[in-house]
């Protein structure tokens, strides 16, 4: 295994870099950047899948925490379900790391893969949906369900990862009312806490490659900031068509990963 950056080739590096830039704006705009990120980290020679995951969490969180601040002065999401909601991920998102020390992620991704669909074909055949915030509930009934929202996103986080965000802004879109650039901009807060729960299941055992992770959160800080400024400026159907491509991306890859791991070995 490597401990940092003395093994790693200068092409590695700025593969891993580039891959960090594209994440970090893919997630600032819809999530799902780790679809990018994470598979340029496993190619670092020597890296154990525990330091990948670990590393991958430490470069994301600079680059949705970059999102976070540019939405909020940009947007003003209201944090008054924000941060609720980001409390109750963080909490989620650590138990969900729990569970992905023993459980593998393989026994969830086919029903992953499902709902992704589902969600693909809402969102496709809805396009009135997420364009202007019309909140569903008032209250505590809307407090309650963002809380829920917040709690499930933050553990599936934990436990897989792929596409948080992503179902962050579709939970926020659909069951609570907000278009989709106030989705964006409140997944990011809730996103950047599910990271750091995450992180605080990781930190105590040494897993995280510090130079190489240092590295890539600042090329995602970057390709984060750059992708809220865009997300805002060009707004709620920008949001929408980048939401749907990465929403595809996600269906190919986990629907890859069902085939190669459970039906793949019965046709053997």
């Amino acid at each position: 295994m490597v401990s940092g950056l003395e093994e790693i080739h200068l092409a590695t590096i700025l593969l891993v870099l580039v891959a960090g830039f594209s994440a970090g704006w893919v997630d600032a705009v819809v999530g799902g950047g780790g679809l990018l990120q994470l598979p340029a980290l496993l190619l670092v020679p020597g890296i154990s899948p525990v330091q990948a995951l670990a590393t991958n969490k430490l470069g994301s969180i600079f680059g949705t925490t970059t999102s976070a601040v540019t939405y909020y002065r940009r947007v003003h999401p209201d944090l008054r379900t924000a941060l609720p909601m980001a409390g109750i991920a963080l909490v989620g998102s650590f138990g969900g790391a729990i569970l992905a020390a023993s459980l593998p992620s393989s026994v969830f991704k086919p029903v992953i893969v499902v709902a992704l669909v589902a969600v693909a074909v809402f969102t496709a055949l809805k396009p009135s949906v997420g364009t202007l915030t019309r909140l569903k509930h008032r209250g505590a009934r809307h407090y309650g369900t963002a809380a829920a929202i917040g709690l499930v996103i933050g553990f599936y986080d934990g436990l897989i990862g792929p596409g948080t965000g992503s179902f962050l802004i579709i939970a926020m879109v659909t069951l609570l009312g907000y278009d989709f650039l106030g989705a964006s901009a409140k997944a990011k807060i809730v996103n950047m806490a599910t990271n750091f729960g995450a992180l605080m299941f990781f930190l105590p055992n040494g897993s995280i490659l510090w130079g190489l992770g240092l590295l890539l959160g600042a090329a995602n800080m970057a390709g984060g900031y750059l992708g809220s400024r865009m997300a805002v400026s060009r707004g709620s159907t920008f949001v929408r068509i980048v939401f749907l491509a990465v929403v595809g991306a996600l269906i190919v890859k986990l629907g890859y990963d069902v085939w190669i791991e459970n039906i793949e070995p019965l046709l053997a």
